[in-house]
């Protein structure tokens, strides 16, 4: 049984870094963070946090999705954790077969001994918000005072790190016009491909790379995990899944375009990308996929796109996103309607399984967590999942850094171009490392 209890928070933002540093001294953790971005018409808490592992469950491809429901059942209780993009192999017949450094497992959730969480935040006054505590291990006045306490990491300075390419220019823009290839042949309508860049030998510390991502871009879905000496430092704009009593929504993005100083000029960013027929074309296809994967699981004729084309404005890139909701059939299990839509098609491409081949074909590194899904279930049921892109994971044991990037390609891409766009997502990424 867990103690409840509420406290009122007087600074947001102070509040919000003594809740990281105190979830980064534990092994494993998890911080989320919505950032009050103003536009978000499906939201519980502006922030949650989640430590320690009173029980947990890794597992890879096979039957994880099977054991993640045993556990659910087992615990019902707040369970925190992800879905690894390379689950894909246990929903279709696939395999993964590149390097992988970061070496997470495929699926990972934990019963966290303590739940803090900050309801509201878009239109409560930073001095009217309350913390919320969910303690399976000590009172939460005890666990309070010490989250009060707690000091963040100091901003050292930074060792210069120098990032590889997976793909050099020539090789990435050639791979692009092979996906083109089989876009012309029938294989594919679209395919998102993505792009990793590394360094070796890196120290850093992740919850001050964190901040200084999350300063940065202000994402409505940013996440720091912890699962000991690996890290994700996460900074999201994108929903996966989210359930709300019986109501299913996902909102796909499809469309980029880099944010301007200059406010005239930024507008005529927003209306290329509002008008762009390839950025429609990307999205409206994933949205069509969507709605497949809500349906597998939704009430005949309830599922429906509630916002097609949506452009949304974030610190450094303006986005175009749809929202598409269904009504869950009664008695499906909430792991069964992730795993039904699981792996998200804004990551993958239409058809969605041939997509998939392709990948594995072409991308020179194992996605892991990169593109999966990382989130929460409550008590009740219900359940919020984001996109893991715009994302930097670390190793500390091996001092590895990975950032990947990617983006869709169709029959009238660019090369170029869509080179380009994995430039705009990677640098607020690459510029995080710097000392601010």
């Amino acid at each position: 049984m867990r103690q409840y209890a509420r406290f009122p928070v007087k600074d947001l933002a102070i509040c919000k870094r003594q809740l990281l540093a105190w979830a980064d001294a534990h092994p494993v953790a998890v911080y989320l963070d919505s950032n009050t971005y103003p536009n978000q018409t499906h939201h519980t808490w502006e922030c949650l946090v989640a430590v320690g592992g009173a029980a947990v469950l890794q597992a890879n491809s096979g039957q994880a999705f099977a054991d993640l429901k045993r556990f659910y059942d087992e615990k019902q209780d707040w369970l925190f954790g992800f879905f690894g993009y390379d689950l894909k192999n246990e929903v279709e017949k696939l395999r993964s077969d590149s390097p992988d450094a970061i070496g997470l497992p495929d699926l990972f959730f934990f019963q966290p001994e303590t739940v803090v969480g900050i309801r509201g935040g878009h239109s409560e006054a930073p001095g009217l918000a309350e913390v919320e505590f969910f303690s399976l291990a000590g009172k939460p006045d005890s666990i309070w005072q010490v989250i009060q306490n707690a000091h963040p990491v100091a901003n050292p300075e930074t060792p210069a790190v120098s990032f590889e390419p997976r793909f050099s220019l020539p090789e990435y823009l050639a791979t692009v016009e092979a996906v083109r290839q089989h876009i012309i042949a029938g294989d594919v309508y679209e395919m998102n491909l993505c792009q990793e860049f590394f360094a070796e030998g890196t120290r850093i510390e992740p919850a001050v790379v964190f901040e200084r991502l999350n300063k940065r871009t202000r994402a409505p879905f940013a996440a720091y995990f912890r699962l000991n000496h690996r890290y994700l430092m996460c900074a999201s704009p994108e929903r996966f899944l989210r359930k709300e009593g019986q109501q299913l929504v996902s909102q796909p993005i499809k469309g980029t375009r880099r944010r301007h100083a200059d406010p005239a000029e930024d507008e005529r960013a927003r209306e290329d990308l509002r008008s762009s027929e390839k950025d429609r074309a990307e999205n409206v296809m994933i949205v069509d996929l969507v709605r497949n994967d809500l349906a597998r699981n939704c009430l005949p004729g309830s599922v429906r796109v509630d916002e097609l084309f949506g452009i949304y404005s974030f610190q450094t890139v303006n986005q175009m996103i749809s929202t598409v909701s269904g009504t869950l059939q009664p008695g499906t299990h909430p792991v069964e309607a992730i795993r039904d839509a699981f792996p998200m098609g804004s990551m993958t491409g239409a058809p969605k399984v041939m997509a998939m081949h392709l990948i594995e074909q072409y991308e020179q590194t194992r996605r892991g967590l990169y593109s999966g899904a990382l989130g929460y279930f409550a008590p009740d049921g219900d359940f919020d999942f984001n996109v893991v892109i715009r994302s930097l994971l670390y190793n500390a044991e091996s001092s590895y850094l990975s950032c990947q990037v990617g983006g869709a390609i169709v029959y009238d891409s660019v090369p170029e171009q869509e080179y380009e766009e994995c430039m705009v997502k990677v640098g607020a990424l690459l510029g995080s490392l710097d000392t601010a």
